[in-house]
């Protein structure tokens, strides 16, 4: 259960919430572009971009989840758990890789959306766990730079690669779906409705906000999808990186999960761990967690991003309060 989306004011922005019942061990991660990446099918690659985000670290290797590299191209992995297929056998006329090194596959060569498109041409996914004992997590991808965004899915029928008008990703089912269903909705207005009821009747609202009635305030990836779509469109801030920043946060917060009302079938609350904001033409990764609402901040440029080491940031999650008085 997640919900990753892009806004441009004078920047351009992505993030996501990640909705899940535990921690996997995250922190921020920066992977500067003398890393060199192991991948299980093709040839060892130096990151020729350097990249930053949310990632555990295993082996050296970072997992991400959604990172950002410093040409300001953004990818973020959602579940998609039974739809997301990942092929037994390689291809031996294609790129081969497994899910877990899809971001670090993209991030470290291409420079646009467009670029990556191009990549996916060649690219065949392969179910390759990063160790035995560890499942590869279903997923579908949502990437975006400031010019374009696309949805990538991979399924049993094939790959799947939508622009994404919307800007706006959830979970199952598929994304041709949740561009169909948002027709239900076209009724929505962030202004005050008319009576429409009957001209025989003297109707009015009696208070603001009624024109966007009939949007539904449940957790479901539809329902996120829906709310989250018509809140991005109708996102309005003022000028300034805070204003921009506290803005998208508040757009993912009005679709996050308030841990106690989403209850998994094996008895665990749902919660989001964690929400991020990327400030893609900074370079700076912004994130709160389940536990502290201040905002934290890594950059990018003030590391050393000709290095070959790992750069790992552990996450600030002790709630953190100023006292005035």
């Amino acid at each position: 259960m997640c919900t990753s989306m892009t806004l441009q004011t004078k920047d351009f922005y992505f993030g996501r919430n990640l909705d899940l019942e535990c921690g996997f061990g995250e922190r921020v991660v920066l992977t500067p572009r003398g890393y060199i990446f192991q991948f299980r099918k093709e040839a060892p690659r130096r990151a020729q971009y350097a990249m930053l985000g949310m990632a555990s670290v295993m082996d050296d290797y970072p997992l991400y989840a959604e990172a950002v590299n410093e040409k300001g191209l953004c990818i973020a992995g959602l579940n998609f758990p039974g739809n997301a297929y990942y092929n037994k056998e390689a291809d031996p006329d294609k790129d081969n890789i497994s899910q877990f090194e899809l971001i670090p596959w993209i991030l470290s060569q291409c420079t646009t959306v467009t670029e990556a498109r191009a990549l996916f041409e060649r690219i065949h996914l392969v179910d390759i766990p990063f160790k035995a004992g560890m499942p590869l997590a279903e997923l579908h991808w949502h990437i975006a730079d400031k010019e374009r965004s696309i949805v990538v899915e991979a399924m049993r029928d094939g790959l799947h690669i939508y622009d994404n008008p919307t800007g706006v990703l959830t979970n199952n089912p598929p994304f041709s779906f949740h561009l169909t269903n948002l027709n239900l909705y076209l009724n929505l207005t962030d202004r005050s409705p008319e009576n429409r009821f009957s001209d025989k009747l003297s109707l009015k609202p009696f208070a603001q906000g009624m024109g966007a009635l009939g949007m539904p305030g449940d957790s479901s990836s539809t329902s996120r999808f829906v709310k989250a779509v018509f809140n991005r469109m109708h996102s309005s801030c003022a000028e300034g990186e805070g204003n921009s920043v506290g803005q998208f946060f508040h757009l993912l917060e009005s679709v996050a999960m308030v841990e106690g009302t989403v209850l998994t079938p094996e008895g665990i609350f749902d919660k989001t761990t964690y929400s991020c904001c990327i400030n893609a033409d900074q370079g700076i990764y912004y994130y709160k967690t389940c536990g502290n609402s201040r905002i934290t901040a890594v950059q990018m440029h003030k590391e050393d991003l000709d290095s070959a080491e790992l750069m790992q940031f552990p996450l600030v999650t002790e709630q953190q309060i100023q006292y005035v008085n």
